[in-house]
């Protein structure tokens, strides 16, 4: 079999298996995506070294410049969290597995492809863990303007051992909003959200 064709396929693989866990956790860049990007960082690496690039890192730039505008697609800002970085990177990551197999290093990327499924599929219960014992969630609370401020509701905060990172209050003519970012245990986000949904002052709340 033809080189070439043989590291194309190596690279069309390792597109497939990581875009495969990807499209599994219904992300933004999925299978087609990162068999896409694995194939084309390949096919560009292959045919610089038969062309003769004088400066190899100018290749390599140049793919992580295009790579920018994939990466920006799926980066979006979501309340008080960005979400999209992992499958950025991941974007990124398949890239360089591909440059790797254009190159002939088939035995490191197809290491590096086992190391990213690791990562994504693995380290996954370690966030969800750290995330359940320290997680940010943003609070809404409106209530009846009743000549006072909403301060009660940071005492009450930390009655529910949170942490408040940010705070705002805005009146209107008959109204007062107020906003918190609130860091603690998704059990004490839990028992918060309970005990302020059962408060017959809050007229709207949003968690």
């Amino acid at each position: 079999m033809d080189p070439d064709l043989y590291h194309l396929l190596i690279a069309l693989g390792i597109g497939a298996i990581i875009g495969a866990e990807r499209e599994y956790r219904s992300k933004s860049a999925g299978l087609r995506t990162m068999i896409m990007v694995s194939l084309s960082s390949c096919l560009f690496t292959i045919l610089s070294l038969k062309i003769g690039v004088e400066n190899p890192d100018r290749l390599a730039a140049n793919i992580l410049t295009g790579l920018g505008f994939l990466g920006a697609g799926v980066i979006f800002k979501d309340e008080n969290r960005i979400s999209g970085i992992t499958t950025a990177t991941t974007i990124w990551m398949t890239a360089a597995l591909g440059m790797a197999v254009g190159a002939g290093y088939e035995l490191l990327s197809l290491l590096g492809t086992l190391i990213v499924l690791i990562v994504l599929i693995f380290l996954i219960y370690v966030q969800e863990h750290i995330e359940s014992l320290n997680q940010a969630r943003t609070y809404r609370i409106v209530c009846e303007f009743q000549q006072k401020t909403l301060d009660q509701y940071e005492d009450l905060f930390k009655t529910y051992n949170m942490k408040v990172v940010r705070s705002a209050q805005h009146k209107t003519a008959h109204k007062i909003r107020g906003r918190w970012i609130l860091i603690g245990s998704a059990e004490n986000h839990k028992k918060l959200t309970a005990y302020l949904l059962n408060d017959a002052n809050i007229e709207e709340l949003s968690f």
